[in-house]
């Protein structure tokens, strides 16, 4: 039998975020079912089940090795091996390896293509912020066709700005930029730009990126949020664009959707996977 492949998210208190993470791990697990391994997945924080639960129930079963994956699009977080420690303090018998981070992987920013081409051949946006309690969130209420509200826009003329989620890590937000200029070279080399905002910590913001395209002259602007699940933060990038939007009539900006689960992002965790198993003694 296989290692069990543990995923490990940060943790939000999101609904939508954990319920796609959710289906996700599912997803995985029956995918390498047919080869006999195990999956399970925690979070490191704020969020059931926690790292320390999906561990103990690991070894419960029997496992006493495994592949431990940081389900991230940047670099592992200081937080996940000081974590994996703490679970090797409590089962002294346990063994693990880890899985690379997955992006950027060709396939992520292929991914990151299909998103951009869906909203930029969108024949609607959204153009309403509605306010549920007290979280906002996006809704695509009174579209009108885009003929209707801007004229035809060249991809010359239109920019992206692609949103990674902030850090403090300085290196984690160089990792972003190198990202934008690899997605503007290999999916993304007939439009104008490939912008860089976050979504918070560190500038620039959703707006800044908008702002930057503006003026280097793009007549549209397409927001590529570098996310994989819905919830929270893609509807904080959403926010804020709609929010500048509103500022800027004249300027025609769309909002991609995320990543999200899916085959392709499953073969790319499937890939790390495997590729930690070489590396097993």
């Amino acid at each position: 039998m296989k290692p069990p492949l543990l995923l490990i998210g940060q943790g939000s208190q999101d609904d939508a975020y954990a319920a796609e993470f959710g289906r996700f791990v599912h997803r995985l697990r029956c995918r390498l079912d047919q080869t006999g391994a195990d999956v399970s997945g925690g979070y490191l924080e704020r969020a059931t089940p926690r790292l320390s639960d999906s561990v103990a129930s690991l070894v419960a079963r029997g496992h006493h090795r495994l592949v431990a994956l940081q389900l991230s699009l940047s670099r592992v977080s200081d937080d996940f091996p000081a974590a994996m420690a703490r679970e090797q303090q409590r089962h002294p018998t346990l063994m693990y390896d880890y899985g690379r981070p997955l992006g950027p992987d060709p396939r992520v920013l292929t991914l990151l293509a299909e998103r951009l081409n869906d909203a930029a051949t969108e024949i609607s946006r959204p153009r309403a912020l509605e306010l549920a309690g007290a979280r906002p969130r996006l809704r695509a209420v009174d579209s009108l066709p885009v003929e209707e509200h801007h004229a035809h826009v060249e991809p010359g003329d239109t920019a992206v700005v692609l949103v990674g989620e902030g850090s403090t890590d300085a290196a984690a937000n160089a990792e972003i930029h190198r990202v934008s200029r690899l997605f503007w070279e290999t999916h993304a080399y007939d439009f104008m730009t490939v912008e860089t905002a976050f979504v918070s910590v560190t500038p620039p913001g959703v707006p800044g990126g908008l702002e930057r395209c503006r003026r280097l002259g793009a007549k549209r602007v397409i927001v590529v949020p570098y996310l994989l699940f819905a919830g929270g933060l893609l509807e904080r990038v959403w926010a804020q664009a709609l929010a500048y939007g509103a500022g800027h009539p004249d300027l025609d900006i769309r909002c991609a959707e995320v990543i999200g689960d899916c085959e392709t992002l499953a073969d790319v965790v499937i890939d790390r996977y495997e590729e930690a198993l070489q590396l097993v003694p």
